[in-house]
């Protein structure tokens, strides 16, 4: 099936917004009860930027993005999002998780409803769902649809705000590879034409390269950002194109694997 035929790359909906995180560490309990998941964090996300974090198991990554949304707080650091810092849950930012996450007694069209900061009139969450590639099915319940519908779905959910940030924490995980390929090309096509800033989580490093603009490689747990990798290749861009092959390779080498 044909996805994201009515998206339009150039009439972007709402401004990116930047994101700024200095000194920022996390940590739970204290004593010898402390667990470090994040040290000496800073980072500057340009807007409308689409930057991957990648990193081994455990290290931070979702805890991260988290705290980019205003689902958790530093134990010290600032985050910001446009000048502004974060305090609680962030309007300006909509959060898309592994997991479809859809309330199974609403159909798709009323579980995208919810994303919305405001009430908007139905035509516009049908025209989301249309640009997800879900048209026809809104008026199923999440149970009668695949899992890659679901996802969409919950992708749609995110934009229904108009976030100036868009957090996905490893969107595509529980896809089939193809629906997972699939996914990626409509994640850039409909955060183009919505206009917002993405930030990603993955363990995919073909998944990273084919993405961003930017990989953040984290280190083990909290020990912070290892290295950030700059993707000089216009997006959107072949799978196969040569120039991702070192990277892929350079990428590779940082978790022991030699191709």
């Amino acid at each position: 099936m044909a996805i994201a035929e009515s998206v339009k790359p150039e009439a972007s909906s709402v401004l990116a917004a930047s994101v700024k995180i200095t000194d920022v560490n996390k940590h739970f309990g204290s004593g010898l009860k402390r667990n470090d998941v994040l040290r000496d964090i800073n980072l500057e996300i340009r807007a409308g930027e689409v930057l991957v974090l990648l990193g081994p198991s455990g290290c931070g990554k979702s805890t991260l993005l988290r705290l980019i949304a205003g689902l958790d707080s530093p134990s010290e650091g600032l985050i910001e999002v446009d000048g502004e810092q974060v305090t609680g849950v962030d309007k300006r930012c909509g959060v898309v998780f592994q997991e479809p996450r859809l309330l199974p007694w609403l159909n798709l069209q009323d579980n995208v409803a919810i994303g919305a900061r405001a009430k908007r009139n139905q035509r516009e969450i049908v025209e989301l769902l249309a640009t997800v590639g879900l048209v026809g099915f809104e008026k199923h319940l999440p149970r009668q649809v695949s899992g890659g519908m679901a996802q969409r779905a919950a992708l749609a959910r995110g934009l229904a705000g108009h976030p100036g940030v868009l957090l996905l924490d490893e969107p595509f995980a529980a896809l089939d590879a193809l629906t997972r390929l699939r996914m990626q090309d409509l994640l850039l096509e409909v955060t183009r034409a919505s206009g917002a800033t993405v930030v990603l989580v993955t363990h995919d490093i073909d998944e990273a390269l084919h993405l961003a603009d930017r990989i953040v490689v984290l280190a083990e747990r909290g020990r912070g950002i290892d290295e950030i990798v700059k993707v000089n290749h216009a997006r959107p861009r072949d799978r196969s194109h040569p120039g991702l092959a070192p990277l892929r390779t350079e990428l590779l080498s940082k978790f022991g694997i030699h191709p």
